[in-house]
């Protein structure tokens, strides 16, 4: 792909998102067009940077669901523990600049600014994707303001994703799902083996969930790498779950030595669970590997987590009378999670704003979703979203009933004047249309 050149000077911060935006392939916009199935155009970016990926110490985070709450979390701890802590994630939900941050702040627009302005015309003899971009910008910022700890989150997949050239001290793999199966492969096991890319040589990595299918996936790449593994759920485990409040409430304890009762965490999506285990279990190699991270800084950690780092979307609160929900879940195991709490969530009526991009599993999803619910289907302003008039035709297929809406603010408006305040309203199915609401 041929980029279409800028002019020579990039004068403000809305002109180089403009040319981030619009001048490299973007996978967020189109899909499967902006993919590189290979890692040629990052490592000639490391070598026109001068390798600032190889002066970070990381964490690489991979994973079908939870990765991005994951690495928040890492984040937040670290930086409770008095740690510089960067953090890097994708994709943004209302700022460009939520995807590269130190200690909970966005890059600044001048760095982001200065980064384009500096190397924008090599980059248009490598022509890199959007995202690709964006992974050499966070290293070079990261590398110029010297954090203690990077948590680094992959994009998608893990062999081949631009964040893979990094050498962890830890890598973290969430979970195995089926999602974006047209790159990554239809079935768990090859899932697993592109997530388990990230595994390198004598560094240790953890497995959030245990799985059949792909636990000897893991095994086995471990095994060639000589790298020390640990399944997570082997050796945590979570008891005792409440939900008070906008926290969620538990017990989680290492089944050998150490008990953390009564602990709260500032994301209470039910599907946290999960991922609380992970964390653990990867905080306590860190401390192993004489990190000085205390208890008190993980129950501060896992507290002020949207605090610390901005995280947004992940069963967030927009308002009350009506109860009003948002979250990113957008595939068949996430989304699944996500309808059990809502059915545990008291209310009178539901009414459910919903868009989709098109090259998920919009059936699979579907099937998922309560026939009872009012339905208020939209899209997302961006080219891969799934055109709200075709969403409310497949969903009618499906039983479920409601009306199309040109743009997610029309949707989520129509909701909120249907709603009597003892009803619930959830945003979701694409983490583009959270992003509009939020």
């Amino acid at each position: 792909m041929v980029l279409i050149l800028f002019r020579s000077s990039i004068l403000n911060y809305s002109e180089t998102l403009d040319y981030l935006y619009n001048r490299l392939p973007m996978f967020t916009r189109i899909g499967k067009a902006a993919y590189k199935g290979n890692l040629d155009n990052t490592h000639q970016l490391m070598d026109m940077l001068g390798h600032p990926e190889k002066k970070l110490k990381c964490i690489h985070v991979a994973g079908t669901n939870g990765k991005g709450s994951t690495s928040h979390f890492f984040a937040s701890i670290l930086q409770e523990a008095g740690y510089k802590t960067g953090l890097y994630t994708s994709p943004h939900l209302k700022d460009f600049r939520e995807r590269i941050r130190m200690n909970g702040n966005m890059i600044p627009e001048n760095e982001v600014v200065d980064f384009t302005e500096k190397f924008k015309s090599k980059f248009e003899v490598i022509e890199p994707s959007f995202f690709e971009l964006t992974v050499a910008m966070c290293f070079w910022w990261f590398e110029k303001e010297q954090p203690d700890i990077c948590i680094i989150e992959t994009g998608l997949g893990g062999r081949l994703d631009s964040t893979n050239v990094i050498h962890p001290l830890l890598s973290v793999i969430t979970n195995i799902g089926l999602d974006h199966t047209d790159l990554l492969g239809k079935t768990l096991p090859l899932i697993a083996a592109e997530k388990a890319g990230i595994i390198k040589p004598e560094r240790t990595v953890v497995i959030g969930e245990r799985n059949p299918e792909t636990d000897s996936v893991f095994l086995a790449k471990a095994k060639e790498m000589n790298a020390g593994l640990y399944f997570a759920e082997d050796n945590w485990k979570i008891e005792n779950v409440e939900f008070i409040e906008e926290n969620m409430v538990a017990n989680i304890s290492n089944q050998k030595t150490s008990i953390f009762k009564n602990i709260s965490s500032g994301l209470n999506g039910i599907y946290q669970k999960k991922n609380l285990i992970t964390v653990m279990q990867a905080i306590e190699i860190l401390q192993q590997q004489d990190w000085n991270i205390s208890e008190q800084n993980i129950r501060y950690g896992l507290l002020k987590v949207k605090e610390n780092t901005g995280l947004m979307g992940r069963w967030q609160v927009l308002r009350q009378n009506p109860l009003t929900i948002a979250d990113t879940a957008h595939n068949v195991d996430s989304v699944a999670l996500v309808m059990l709490q809502l059915s545990q969530t008291p209310h009178q009526k539901l009414h459910i704003v919903w868009g989709m991009v098109a090259d998920k599993d919009i059936s699979g999803v579907l099937a998922l979703l309560p026939k009872e619910a009012a339905y208020y289907f939209c899209n997302a302003n961006l080219p891969r979203a799934l055109p709200a008039t075709e969403l409310a035709k497949q969903a009618n297929q499906f039983e479920l009933k409601g009306n199309g809406y040109e743009t997610v603010a029309e949707a989520y408006s129509s909701a909120l004047n249907a709603a009597d305040k003892e009803d619930l309203i959830f945003v979701g199915g694409s983490t583009f249309v959270v992003g509009e609401v939020v």
